[in-house]
């Protein structure tokens, strides 16, 4: 698969820094898009005027859905509905099934919770100390969910077995800054990706740590990672000040060679935060999942769609960063048994060239829309 080219659709003003942006993954829902925001302020100082000294900050934000049309010319995205919240820095879309949820947060903590049958609450099952400062992200093993894994500002990556009380099975010191970003591959067993601060995406075969598959550079801090929802080999990341990448790691993960650059994508002053790949991989076909016309004052959702996105989104605060999986152990971001629909997806056999995926940037908040059109 060569380069092609990216093409910008269009560019939303989020008013406040975006810096967390998924697709919704849930059987007829796919054309939703969802981006979350913060902002730093001192109400004790406004309120009391210029030269006043400030109390302690306060981290507010504001959560956007949208539903995506590509038909619609111009702005194939439109917001159906906003809702004020304190500041987010994860999210990601559940199933209905019970959960089990890893999260970390900024006193280099990890918490191993699930929520309960009746979806009314979160039941924390372990807490142990991961970090020597913020832990920056933990995640599942898709393939065997007892495995955890922990990136932190110490540079560390760990791994963990959370039937043993969180005992620490290896230690990896191969980033040379804070680890913030690790996703396990959803089609391909052993396969991990991490990132860092230290601008190198690094490939593991989980079997042996000692050294990893491949060690790309990408001129820019990784701040997320994301596998394509059907090509294995395909891996996007948000690269802060260096833009967004999308990687081939086909050769890497078969012949131990490179990864290769398809698209690199630079914006300047600006830093990409979030990124996130569409599971709408050919132009769509009318879905149940759809939103009537609405002005600024009155967006209203389609019923039944609003009572999925009430209760299928899980969002996590500016300490914490979550990975979550069902009960089974399968991943619950891109689920492999909510259903997407024919119309959505072609099969991994097929041939199909577009793609489209969104990024959302710190210093000019705004979320991007893309389409990549590979050749």
């Amino acid at each position: 698969m060569a380069g092609g080219r990216v093409r910008a659709l269009q560019a939303v003003d989020t008013e406040l820094t975006a810096d967390a942006v998924e697709w919704c993954p849930l059987d007829g829902c796919q054309r939703l898009l969802v981006c979350g925001t913060y902002q730093l302020c001192r109400p004790e100082a406004l309120l009391a005027g210029p030269g006043a000294q400030g109390g302690p900050q306060v981290r507010s934000g504001c959560l956007y859905l949208y539903s995506f049309n590509e038909d619609s010319s111009g702005t194939p995205l439109v917001e159906v509905q906003r809702r004020d919240t304190s500041a987010i820095l994860d999210m990601k879309w559940v199933s209905d099934q019970p959960l089990n949820i890893i999260s970390s947060d900024s006193k280099g903590q990890l918490h191993l919770l699930t929520v309960n049958e009746a979806g009314s609450g979160l039941q924390c099952v372990a807490s142990w100390q991961a970090h020597h400062f913020e832990a920056w992200v933990a995640a599942f093993n898709y393939w065997q969910t007892d495995i955890v894994y922990s990136g932190g500002d110490d540079g560390l990556l760990r791994v963990w077995d959370t039937r043993t009380s969180g005992t620490s099975l290896f230690i990896s010191k191969r980033h040379s800054m804070g680890v913030c970003s690790i996703q396990s591959n959803p089609h391909k067993e052993h396969i991990l990706a991490t990132g860092s601060y230290d601008e190198h995406i690094l490939l593991w075969d989980t079997r042996n740590m000692t050294q990893p598959l491949a060690d790309r550079p990408v001129q820019g801090g990784v701040w997320r990672l994301k596998w394509h929802p059907v090509h294995h080999y395909l891996l996007l990341a948000a690269c802060m000040h260096g833009g967004f990448k999308i990687l081939n790691c086909q050769r890497a993960l078969e012949e131990k060679q490179e990864v290769t650059v398809l698209v690199s994508h630079t914006m300047p002053n600006s830093l990409v935060y979030g990124a996130d790949w569409s599971s709408l991989l050919q132009p769509m076909q009318p879905r149940p999942c759809t939103f009537p016309p609405c002005d600024t004052g009155a967006r209203v959702a389609d019923q039944a769609c609003s009572r999925k996105v009430a209760s299928g989104l899980l969002t996590s605060s500016f300490e914490q960063r979550v990975d979550t999986v069902d009960s089974s152990g399968s991943w619950c971001q891109h689920h492999t048994t909510a259903k997407i629909c024919d119309s959505d997806l072609q099969s991994e056999g097929d041939d199909f060239d577009i793609h489209f995926l969104a990024t959302c940037s710190f210093y000019d908040h705004i979320l991007h829309l893309w389409k990549w059109e590979a050749s």
